[in-house]
């Protein structure tokens, strides 16, 4: 049947009777395999963008900072402030071996200048803050010139300084800064190293390019700090949910410093991970009313081609008469008219998908050309499953569709049909 050339040509002879309804009625197959491409590659565009803002960043991650109090505890009044200390670090890291990396922080507000930093001649403001080598664990860097930061410059509280790509061209412009000083609030640092974030999207604490970071050790040190750590940023083993992390580190703050446990507010936060999964769920959920907005949309043209086949039955009412007169089963009637049924949506909705993964393509490609980083939009794309499972919903569309009409067929009974005007 399926390879039958006489069957092939009545099939295109049925629908080439009346070009303009066969047009019309194909154009909905046709729309709504296209409208269906075009939403699923305009939400991977969205996808992608914002997936990209999270590339190389260690999504399993929070930070944490300590508040003032809100609830009196032992003697201590409410509103009283606090902040993380070494001590802190090494409890937490003792205590919670799920936490995979910890990169605490001090924050150059702590200096009377500020981010001043002074090279000859050269005054700017930046992000100057005392890190911890993890922290490039958790921020990726891509080191340009010269090394980061290590545990020997912590160990030894070295005075040197690592600058972010911005600090080295409004600072330096084409000078090598490594091995030169910067001055900042009254203190020399030797520049050991130049690096550049591998994401961009996301800063942490201040720009990373314009950001300059010294060994938190030596900072504690040099600028009078003491013990203590304005923030930490933290990443969980990957089996581990770091939201269990936090509530184990908040325990271990509370206890330190004689706060309630029972004092939220005491503590200021942040759950990358958290935030991540959102995402996840808002993006399942785009795609999930995407394929409901479009099957609709393409239901509508499958109902359309049954209509049309209704009709086309009941113009061949006589000749299928005729074929079951001389002997045709109804199993070839109803062949027949699912295979037209087929035909029309599986070709019709073929040139949809085409259309639209060529315009998704176009789009990417001017969207590539025309240069520049689009944060909200990039790459709209669809997988080759999703054209298999297309073509797959097109082709049962097609069989749905022709069904209804052959079962009409076969049900006139071939004495009927032949008197059949």
């Amino acid at each position: 049947m399926l390879f039958d050339y006489d069957k092939w040509q009545e099939i295109v002879s049925a629908l080439k009777k009346n070009k303009l309804r066969t047009f019309l009625t194909v154009f909905g197959v046709f729309w709504g395999i296209f409208m269906l491409i075009m939403m699923i590659g305009a939400g991977n565009g969205l996808k992608n963008a914002v997936y990209d803002g999270f590339q190389n960043f260690a999504t399993n991650s929070a930070f944490m900072w300590p508040q003032r109090t809100t609830i009196p505890y032992k003697g201590y009044k409410r509103n009283r402030s606090w902040n993380f200390t070494t001590e802190d670090m090494v409890a937490i890291r003792r205590s919670i071996p799920e936490i995979k990396y910890l990169a605490p922080r001090l924050q150059g507000r702590a200096l009377d200048g500020g981010g001043r930093v002074v090279y000859g001649i050269k005054t700017e403001i930046f992000d100057v803050s005392g890190n911890y080598p993890d922290m490039k664990n958790i921020n990726p860097l891509r080191i340009t010139h010269g090394r980061f930061l290590n545990e020997v410059d912590m160990v030894n509280r070295r005075k040197v300084a690592f600058i972010g790509n911005r600090v080295h061209e409004l600072l330096f412009e084409d000078e090598d800064p490594i091995g030169k000083y910067i001055y900042i609030q009254g203190i020399y640092w030797q520049v050991a190293g130049v690096f550049e974030p591998e994401n961009k999207k996301i800063n942490i604490g201040g720009r990373t390019e314009e950001s300059v970071y010294l060994p938190l050790t030596a900072m504690q040190q040099a600028y009078n700090l003491g013990n203590q750590i304005h923030y930490i940023s933290l990443a969980a083993n990957e089996d581990v949910d770091v939201e269990q992390v936090i509530n184990k580190a908040k325990r271990i703050f509370a206890e330190q410093h004689t706060i309630s446990p029972d004092d939220e507010r005491a503590f200021g936060g942040f759950n990358l991970s958290k935030e991540f999964q959102k995402m996840n769920g808002l993006f399942t959920g785009i795609s999930v009313l995407t394929w409901i907005v479009g099957i609709g949309t393409l239901l509508a043209g499958v109902i359309s081609i049954s209509n049309i086949m209704l009709i086309i039955v009941r113009e061949r009412t006589k000749e299928i008469g005729i074929q079951r007169a001389i002997g045709a089963k109804p199993k070839v009637i109803i062949q027949q008219i699912i295979l037209e049924s087929v035909f029309l949506t599986t070709i019709t909705g073929y040139f949809g998908l085409i259309a639209g993964v060529g315009l998704l393509a176009l789009i990417s490609s001017a969207m590539a050309n025309a240069g520049g980083d689009n944060e909200f939009f990039k790459n709209p794309e669809v997988s080759f499953e999703v054209a298999i499972i297309s073509l797959t919903i097109l082709i049962l569309s097609g069989v749905i569709a022709g069904f209804l009409p052959a079962k009409r067929a076969v049900s006139i009974k071939p004495i009927d049909a032949l008197r059949a005007e």
